[in-house]
């Protein structure tokens, strides 16, 4: 038995390093015509069997035009890169933000992984960057070469320039809705994927930097990391009971928290900004890593014990995740019997079962999935329904909930911007049409009335082999607005800086803080 174990291990590993070889070698190969076509209506059949809410923000007939047009442009065989600009672009006209396109891009086996992590840390990631008025500066430099000033803006690499790399990538994804503030926060940071998909990975870049008017030029390469911290912490010593006590503390931290190792820091946090514990700051990065219940109910229980009467949500950079998580926080904030979501939409029953549960996965896989089929479509029956609109309804969050025992009291303030998006902007939804809240920021990039979000399976495109990922799953909040297509707009606007970003400075914060304490100066001292 063991010997047949190995083998299929084998099997599989040869297998696995054989499609990566195959992927490469026919990565920059043309596909005609034809076969470019057949890819088109492939997609548009398989949104259309897919997408709960297709034609939300563009009508039928102007996406069946955008489909056909893009048919008679295509005359000759193209590789994929030159496909994934085409089509990119139509399906961002569908204005849906979970939903799009990736581009076919060389593999690496997970040996060939391991060395080039080995090789140290690429020049991309030795950069903090951000895009400002259409031009990209270096917000922190953490590269071996420290004559690079945060600041500096960045005129070209490699004779590439940012801008029009930039504009260029900003045509293939989209926002929810209407929203252009999720692009523009989002540029720079994206900046790095973006070269690197049209021109791969890169052991040593050219920079062409600007700074002050003065002009320079420097090559950057993949830096070596320091491995003596790693030595030195495999060289085992005893611990103390004290020592112990703190690892033991660090692990549970990590773990109810969430930590991230790749960034090295923690996906939820809680402190608080005055002496007297007056302010609680609640920084969540995403609903998505950590135990959120253990974290939210010591956060909570805490907050009370120590009679904290302002509460800051810091949900700028949030990109979404668990809609369980949402759930359960927003029944720490609530101040009343509440219903989170409305009855999620979807296209049927067999849109679940096919697009989301068959879809993907080896052989091996499929094949364990196939044996649990019965027990999956047995659930789908019970849970998935039409209404009397003929509209097939999935119910998640949608019944009357009562806030937790221990929910906050005080006055609320949301920090939100161009990058809190999907599960961040649903809570924010909800909070804002309740009035529980002030926000402060900008516009968030998720829509006020909901996403297409859920389950979003990546169905391969069989010629091209780019991949689509389609949400499937129309999840709203309770709350709505009238304007339709945009984000939760804050109720103060505040945009950072670049030498906001450059010295560190949170805006946004301050402007919260000091509206705590003329509240405060306000109230009438008592004799």
């Amino acid at each position: 038995m063991k010997k047949i174990f190995i083998l299929v291990l084998v099997s599989l590993l040869f297998f696995q390093c054989t499609s990566i070889k195959n992927h490469n070698k026919h990565l920059n190969d043309l596909i005609s015509e034809e076969d470019l076509k057949s890819d088109v209506d492939f997609t548009y059949k398989k949104l259309q069997r897919l997408h709960p809410n297709l034609y939300w923000y563009i009508s039928k007939k102007d996406l069946d035009y955008k489909f056909d047009s893009l048919k008679t442009t295509i005359r000759n065989p193209m590789t994929s890169l030159k496909f994934y600009k085409k089509l990119s672009p139509v399906i961002a006209a569908v204005r849906q933000g979970h939903m799009f396109l990736y581009p076919a891009t060389k593999l690496k086996t997970k040996k060939e992984t391991k060395a080039l992590l080995k090789k140290g840390t690429g020049p991309f990631s030795q950069f903090d960057l951000d895009y400002f008025n259409d031009k990209l500066y270096v917000i922190k430099n953490k590269s071996y070469d420290k004559s690079i000033k945060a600041g500096t803006e960045i005129v070209d690499i490699n004779g590439t320039k940012p801008k029009d790399l930039i504009q260029e990538y900003n045509k293939f994804y989209t926002s929810d809705g209407y929203n252009t503030t999720l692009k523009t926060r989002s540029s720079g940071k994206r900046f790095s994927s973006f070269f690197t998909t049209q021109n791969g990975i890169k052991d040593s870049l050219r920079f062409n930097l600007k700074f002050n008017d003065s002009l320079k030029v420097v090559t950057i390469k993949r830096q070596k990391d320091d491995t003596t911290e790693k030595k030195n912490k495999k060289v085992k010593k005893r611990l103390t009971e004290i020592e112990r006590a703190k690892l033991k503390a660090i692990k549970k931290k990590k773990i109810v928290n969430g930590y991230n190792s790749d960034l090295k820091n923690y996906n939820r946090n809680l402190h608080f900004e005055e002496k007297d514990s007056s302010v609680a700051i609640m920084k969540i990065r995403g609903f998505k890593i950590g135990d959120f219940r253990t974290f939210y109910k010591e956060s909570f229980s805490t907050i009370q014990n120590y009679k904290s009467t302002t509460f800051v949500l810091d949900l700028r950079d949030n990109g979404g995740g668990r809609v369980t998580e949402i759930n359960n926080l927003y029944s720490y904030l609530s101040d009343s019997t509440f219903v989170f979501l409305d009855k999620s939409e979807v296209v049927s029953k067999s849109s679940l079962f096919g697009g989301a549960y068959f879809n993907g996965g080896t052989f091996a896989v499929k094949t364990i999935k196939t044996i649990f089929s019965p027990l999956l479509y047995t659930y789908l029956l019970l849970t998935v329904h039409e209404d009397n609109n003929g509209k097939n309804i999935y119910a998640t969050q949608t019944k009357p909930q009562k806030v937790n025992k221990n929910s906050f009291k005080g006055k609320v303030y949301v920090l939100i911007n161009g990058m809190s998006f999907s599960a961040s902007s649903i809570i924010s939804s909800n909070l804002k049409g309740s009035k529980r809240a002030t926000f402060v920021g900008e516009e968030t990039g998720g829509a006020y009335n909901g996403t297409v979000a859920g389950f979003m399976p990546l169905v391969k495109l069989p010629n091209s082999e780019l991949k689509i990922r389609i949400g499937l799953m129309l999840i709203a909040p309770h709350y709505k607005t009238e304007i339709n297509g945009r984000g939760i707009f804050p109720d103060v606007t505040i945009i950072p800086t670049l030498q906001d970003r450059i010295k560190g400075n949170d805006p946004e914060m301050d402007w919260i803080l000091n509206d705590v304490k003329s509240t405060l100066s306000e109230i009438p001292k008592t004799k």
